[in-house]
C-alpha cells in the first residue's frame, strides 16, 4: 500500500541543510539523497518498506510517501520521520534563547532554520557513530557500506530495485567483522553495542534524564562521553545533549588558534541550556562557512 502524508512544521526549517547532512553520510543501497529528497528502505514487524521525503510545494510542510504493506503502521512511520527531520521543536523559542548569546547570535541570524538531524533507527546511528570515531565522514561511510554489504539482507522494492536492509543487532552481535578495515577495539565495541541492544541492556528512549542516558551508554566498552552525547542528539533527540570534548566546538569558540579546554566550553554552555544540541549544530556549521 502507498500513501502520501503531509507533515506540517513551524517555520523556519532548513530542509536543504538536513538533506546535505544526510547526503554526506548516505549508505549506498540503503539510502538515496539528492537535492530535493531523502529515500530509504526499512523493515518493521518483519516487513520491508520504503519511504521518500520531499518538501511540499505549498505551505510549511514536508511530504512523506510511504510504501508499506501494513497501513496501521503509517502513523508510527510518520512519527519517526518527524523526529528525523526535527519537525516538532518550537524553533522560535530555540532561536530567541540562543540568538541572545555572544557566540551564537550571528549563527542563529544566518541559519534560523537549523534543525537537529535525527535518524531512522537508533541502533544504526550507534553503529555508524562508532565506525566514524577518529576518521572522516567519507571514511566512516565506506566502512558502514562494507558492513551493510556483508551482513545486511538484500531485498527488492518496486521503487528502487535491489537494496539492502541495515544489519540487525542479532546479526552484528556475533558477526565476524574482520577484513573490513575496522580496528580490533572498534570491533569489540560494535559487538558490545549489538549485544546490549539485542538483550535490552541499552536503548534509545528519551524518557530519562540526559545524564542517565549518557551513563547507560558510557558503561559500554569503547563508548566515551562524545559518542554518548552524539547518540543522545541524533538517536534520541535530546535537545540539551552537548559533547563538550569535541575539538571543533572548542575551536569554534576560541579567541585564538588554540581550542578552549573542554571544562571551559562546558561552563560556557550552561547559558545555552536547554538547547545546547542546537548550539552544537550552529557551531559546527559556522566552521564550514
Amino acid at each position: 500500500m502507498s500513501e502520501t502524508i503531509r507533515l506540517e512544521y513551524r517555520p523556519p526549517h532548513d530542509f536543504a541543510d538536513l538533506l546535505g547532512f544526510f547526503a554526506k553520510r548516505a549508505i549506498a543501497g540503503v539510502e538515496r539523497v539528492d537535492a530535493d529528497s531523502y529515500r530509504r528502505v526499512f523493515t518493521l514487524d518483519g516487513k520491508v518498506g520504503e519511504f521518500v521525503v520531499t518538501h511540499a510545494t505549498r505551505g510549511h510542510a514536508l511530504e512523506l510517501r510511504i510504501d508499506f504493506a501494513d497501513t496501521a503502521r503509517f502513523p508510527d512511520i510518520a512519527a519517526r520521520v518527524r523526529r528525523m527531520f526535527d519537525l516538532d521543536v518550537d524553533i522560535a523559542a530555540v532561536n530567541a534563547h540562543l540568538g541572545r548569546r555572544r557566540h551564537l547570535q550571528a549563527c542563529v541570524a544566518r541559519h534560523p532554520g537549523q534543525r537537529l538531524p535525527g535518524g531512522w533507527d537508533g541502533f544504526e546511528i550507534a553503529i555508524r557513530a562508532v565506525l566514524g570515531q577518529q576518521v572522516t565522514v567519507a571514511a566512516a561511510r565506506t566502512l558502514t557500506e562494507r558492513v551493510v554489504r556483508r551482513f545486511g539482507r538484500e531485498v527488492e522494492t518496486m521503487q528502487s530495485g535491489k537494496v539492502y536492509l541495515f544489519p540487525t543487532p542479532e546479526t552484528l552481535a556475533g558477526a565476524d567483522l574482520g577484513g573490513l578495515g575496522i580496528t580490533g577495539a572498534r570491533i569489540a565495541t560494535l559487538h558490545a553495542i549489538a549485544a546490549a541492544v539485542r538483550d535490552g541492556r541499552a536503548d534509545f528512549r528519551a524518557d530519562r534524564p540526559l545524564a542517565e542516558f549518557v551513563r547507560l551508554w558510557t558503561a559500554l566498552p569503547g563508548i566515551g562521553e562524545w559518542t554518548a552525547h552524539y547518540l543522545a542528539m541524533r538517536a534520541a533527540a535530546y535537545a540539551d545533549a552537548f559533547p563538550a570534548g569535541d575539538v571543533v566546538l572548542r575551536k569554534a569558540v576560541a579567541r585564538g588558534d588554540e581550542p578552549v579546554p573542554a571544562r571551559t566550553l562546558e561552563a560556557m554552555s550552561q547559558a545555552w541550556r536547554p538547547y545546547r544540541a542546537y548550539a552544537v549544530l550552529h557551531l559546527w556549521r559556522s566552521t564550514m562557512a
